[in-house]
């Protein structure tokens, strides 16, 4: 089988934001338009980016794709391949970028990365630019979903901008006015199965971008 140029849940050029207008009420954010609201809310209410194209052109690995991501992280798949991401006594696989420097305690981290499989967790650092720059190997034994990163409206009234970047908790009152981007779990009961250090890079991937992944 053909080794996948970019792992599933990294976004192509190819691939868009629908251009879809927000209107904020008390009630929370919402799409103009009722037909897309619906569309992007999942079942638990909550509004969702839309994205519309084609997995064509470049991939670009500073964007997870919405729809990817949160589905490889509802069903623990693998973020590499999309299939079931391995576990063990120790719990599920997860590979991650180091968070600035080599620590011991990767207990709590939060991450917007899913999961991933045994070949995955292979393959993917000679893939993803952020891995190449060094990871870490886990096994997590609890994975609990505590919310989102997306865009933070402000309410009506309130002074101030959309945040474009904000975690919002399942049980923050600030849930019903964001647009959702990546579900988030916070890793916990972790074992740190290796560290690797930088790799080399090779000459074909030289003008790959980096990854930027947000963990928490």
């Amino acid at each position: 089988m053909t080794e996948p140029i970019a792992p599933y849940v990294t976004s192509w050029t190819g691939e868009a934001r629908l251009p879809v207008a927000v209107v904020v009420a008390a009630s929370g954010a919402a799409y103009a338009d009722p037909a897309h609201d619906a569309l992007a809310r999942d079942v638990d209410g909550v509004l969702w980016e839309l994205r519309g194209g084609t997995a064509t052109g470049r991939p670009d690995y500073a964007d997870l794709h919405p729809e990817r991501q949160r589905d490889a992280m509802e069903n623990f798949s693998c973020a590499g391949c999309n299939g079931p991401a391995a576990r063990d006594g120790r719990g599920v696989s997860w590979l991650l970028p180091l968070l600035g420097t080599v620590t011991t305690c990767w207990e709590g981290v939060r991450t917007t990365i899913p999961p991933t499989c045994a070949g995955c967790a292979e393959a993917s650092p000679r893939r993803c630019p952020e891995l190449r720059e060094g990871h870490v190997r886990l096994r997590v034994r609890e994975a609990e979903p505590i919310g989102v990163r997306g865009t933070l409206y402000p309410r009506p009234g309130e002074p101030g901008t959309a945040e474009p970047d904000t975690l919002v908790f399942y049980d923050s009152p600030d849930l019903p006015f964001v647009v959702a981007r990546h579900a988030v779990r916070e890793l916990r009961r972790t074992t740190v199965v290796a560290f690797s250090a930088a790799i080399p890079l090779p000459v074909s991937c030289r003008s790959v971008p980096e990854l930027r992944t947000v963990t928490g």
